[in-house]
């Protein structure tokens, strides 16, 4: 289960913690594309980058979720 983040007496929504987590592992692809040469292949850079974001969010919310199957 998701549990709030607490700072400063304040809770904030654990997305807090995972939008920076899925961002950074965003830019790093996105590097690494870029360093490959590889971003040429796409034919939709934007849309591929907002994917890209929405999948390592999904992932980073699901393992760091607690959640074992």
């Amino acid at each position: 289960m998701l549990q709030a983040v607490v700072l400063g007496g304040l809770e904030f929504s654990p997305l807090v913690v995972y939008f920076p987590i899925a961002f950074l592992l965003t830019a790093l692809s996105r590097f690494i594309l870029h360093r490959l040469d590889w971003h040429d292949r796409i034919w939709r850079v934007a849309w591929f980058e907002v994917s890209l974001f929405v999948c390592y969010l999904a992932l980073t919310v699901y393992l760091l979720s607690g959640r074992i199957i």
